[in-house]
């Protein structure tokens, strides 16, 4: 995997951190009925940034440019429905850095 580094980086901040963690069961974490969160994402599940926002704390831009970084290194996967974005996490990119980490690290 390319950008180790870059990762690590985007992984070294507490709040894009938790991002990603509440995104792993995001059915634990955020007050929203289960159809908006599995559903919207063309049936794959994602939560808008709106709600990401909202559970984080910080300024709607500070929460776009944390999810854009992850999304750059491969961590998330988002989708745009009108005028709202859907995050996930990209599953297969994380257990690719787990593995290099197992292995390699």
């Amino acid at each position: 995997m390319e950008n180790l580094v870059e990762i690590f980086k985007v992984l070294g901040n507490e709040n894009r951190l938790e991002m990603l963690q509440w995104l792993k069961n995001p059915l634990d974490h955020f007050d929203k009925p289960v159809d908006d969160l599995t559903k919207n994402f063309s049936e794959k599940g994602g939560v808008c940034v709106g709600d990401i926002q909202e559970k984080a704390g910080v300024s709607p831009s500070t929460v776009s440019h944390y999810l854009k970084m992850m999304q750059q290194v491969g961590l998330l996967e988002s989708e745009r429905h009108g005028q709202w974005t859907y995050y996930r996490r990209n599953e297969k990119r994380i257990e690719e850095l787990s593995s290099i980490i197992k292995k390699d690290l």
